[in-house]
């Protein structure tokens, strides 16, 4: 009989441990600033995992697999006709760097035809609408910078020929 009390005893005695452990000190005690900061420990930590899940993609399931939605973070969408000017317009430089989904296009130098000063170029397609916001183009020449007046220039260029082929698309 005594075997058995004991055994309850140190039944008992082994719950109460085990749950004050979980109260962060014995039956529920525990300093309050050290409580407070693991909360906000915590708290930092859960909004640091946030940032890197997508928006809506929390707590998804196995089905989320087979689901034909992308990811907004990762698609970046450029306008198909301001890019197709671009290339068109700067033909006449050497193409050295094309990130489609990005949408940068670096060229090196080259000379323009009927032109004797040699120039290079960095295109950034910035959105898919078809406007002059979504279009950013620096020149250099070997001799340094390049006046605004030419920036701009080869600017309407690209803008002018975009809309020809968007003309052109939608007659088909």
């Amino acid at each position: 009989m005594t075997v058995k009390r004991l055994s309850r005893a140190a039944l008992l005695l082994a719950l109460a441990a085990t749950t004050s452990a979980c109260g962060g000190g014995w039956f529920g005690g525990g300093d309050p600033a050290s409580d407070a900061a693991k909360r906000e420990a915590a708290r930092d930590q859960r909004a640091a995992q946030a940032k890197f899940e997508p928006q809506g993609k929390r707590g998804s399931s196995f089905f989320d697999l087979f689901n034909n939605s992308s990811d907004p973070n990762i698609t970046v969408e450029v306008n198909k006709y301001l890019w197709q000017a671009s290339l068109e317009v700067l033909n006449f430089l050497p193409v050295q760097s094309v990130d489609p989904f990005s949408g940068v296009i670096i060229t090196g130098y080259g000379t323009p035809p009927g032109g004797g000063r040699a120039y290079r170029a960095i295109v950034h397609v910035t959105d898919p609408a078809l406007d002059a916001r979504s279009l950013k183009v620096a020149l250099e020449s070997r001799g340094g910078a390049v006046s605004p007046d030419t920036v701009r220039a080869v600017e309407d260029a690209i803008l002018t020929r975009a809309r020809q082929l968007r003309i052109r698309d939608s007659k088909l």
